[in-house]
């Protein structure tokens, strides 16, 4: 098969043939003395196969060419190529929540001069939570927060126990977010869940409406409402999850908690 042939077949630029020609990657099966024609043989395809999959995984050529020195089998490479598809998908996930920050972001850039929304004064009652617990990156709260509730309900699911109250905390900390996520529980302890106490407050109280990457700007507009009025924070905000069933999240209900007291 001439080099063109050959590329079609593997998928490849001739350009990239013959740059694998040139570092030894990939020689042609014969090279024309007159010519200078590359011919390639079909053989060679399940060759080039590997040296495109491993690329893909990350490697450098030079790791690609000790891996094609001592072949790796289907089974491996199909292993190989399923653990960086999984990374590829976290790395795209991380690059969504980011991107839905950054787009977060600007809009409570926009709205800086808006007026604060209604909000109401009053008292929430203590609650006892089985939850787990982490101290996270506030960048990555969105990565986090719905595995740490899936935790928490698979354990709970096992007990049969309610999964009527989802409820979360956060407190800023020297070493990030620590976050308890949990759901109402009233029962014996759990095998890696903790039983964690809220006290009943006084709380300064919002809604939001809509998906959980557009919380911050609720969040900054129900801070700077405590600001203007003259409160102090008087522990960890918190979030009820009012209505929390759809994926897109185009309906979720999250009622914003901030316990306070008189400055």
């Amino acid at each position: 098969m001439l080099i063109g042939d050959f590329a079609r077949l593997g998928q490849v630029s001739v350009r990239m043939l013959r740059h694998y020609d040139q570092i030894g990657l990939l020689k042609p099966d014969s090279v024309d003395v007159w010519s200078s024609y590359r011919s390639y043989s079909p053989e060679q395809l399940s060759v080039l196969n590997r040296l495109v999959a491993l690329k893909d995984l990350g490697l450098s050529l030079e790791q690609v060419r000790r891996v094609l020195a001592d072949p790796v089998g289907v089974d491996e490479l199909h292993g190989m190529l399923r653990l960086r598809r999984a990374e590829l998908e976290n790395e795209m996930r991380a690059a969504g929540t980011r991107l839905a920050a950054v787009e977060s972001r600007l809009r409570m850039i926009e709205k800086e001069n808006e007026m604060s929304a209604d909000y109401v004064v009053k008292p929430v009652p203590a609650v006892r939570l089985a939850a787990v617990t982490d101290t996270l990156d506030p960048a990555e709260l969105g990565q986090h927060i719905g595995p740490m509730f899936d935790q928490v309900q698979s354990r709970l699911d096992a007990a049969h126990a309610s999964l009527t109250t989802p409820i979360a905390t956060y407190a800023e900390t020297e070493a990030g977010m620590d976050v308890v996520v949990g759901y109402a529980y009233d029962g014996a302890p759990l095998p890696g869940l903790n039983l964690i106490d809220l006290s009943a407050a006084t709380a300064v109280c919002g809604v939001h409406l809509g998906p959980m990457s557009r919380i911050g700007e609720s969040w900054q507009a129900l801070h700077r409402w405590v600001a203007e009025n003259k409160y102090e924070y008087a522990g960890p905000c918190r979030e009820l999850y009012v209505r929390a069933e759809s994926q897109d999240q185009q309906d979720w209900v999250t009622e914003l908690q901030q316990p306070v007291q008189r400055a």
